[in-house]
């Protein structure tokens, strides 16, 4: 299942009683509504439980994406880096078999994660360009924020062993778009990384 522009738009628009997931069953109410999540407590245990933190820690991976913004701004390096793509993808299969999760469902996984930091990139380069008052004046390094990063990839891979019955079921799909919903307005997620955000989390349901 993926994402869908109508799930994007609810978003950022902050709103997602009709956001929708390709292929879900319905509507999903919007995060202020406590119903939308009445028989699934955010415990560890619950299917959202198991799901928010495939939100929460993806957010947070796409906060790195604008220090890794920075790093490369001014370089003239590009966005893409396949070798640490590959990298990446190769670390992450290898955590899921030693956890006994499904590598390839692991490493689709990650692609999207990785699309959804270029995004975030992407427009932050971009936004630079137009308004240089508004682009970094500091360059972080870049093998700390890379630190970082395998931290968060290894908490994910983490999320998506603990998490197949919930990724699995019919209710995957409304119980994420709460989820991803409510985390953009705890963190206030601006359009950029809402967008980011969607294109982050469109496999988790399968």
């Amino acid at each position: 299942m993926q994402l869908t522009a109508s799930l994007r738009s609810a978003l950022v628009a902050g709103a997602a009683a009709t956001a929708l997931f390709t292929g879900a069953a319905g509507a999903v109410a919007a995060p202020a509504a406590p119903s939308a999540a009445a028989g699934a407590p955010a415990t560890v245990h619950s299917p959202y439980g198991q799901l928010r933190p495939l939100a929460v820690l993806s957010a947070e991976r796409l906060a790195t994406a604008d220090l890794v913004a920075a790093a490369k701004w001014g370089t003239g390096g590009p966005v893409d880096d396949p070798a640490r793509e590959q990298e990446v993808l190769r670390a992450v299969a290898e955590q899921a078999r030693q956890l006994g999760a499904d590598p390839e469902v692991t490493v689709r996984f990650f692609r999207d994660q990785i699309e959804a930091n270029k995004i975030v990139q992407r427009g932050l380069h971009r936004a630079w360009d137009e308004d240089p008052g508004r682009a970094p004046t500091e360059r972080p390094d870049l093998g700390q924020v890379r630190r970082e990063i395998n931290r968060i990839n290894h908490e994910l891979v983490q999320a998506l062993a603990d998490s197949p019955q919930a990724r699995s079921a019919p209710y995957c799909a409304p119980l994420l778009t709460v989820a991803a919903v409510r985390v953009r307005h705890e963190r206030h997620l601006d359009a950029l990384h809402t967008s980011a955000l969607a294109r982050s989390l469109r496999s988790v349901c399968g």
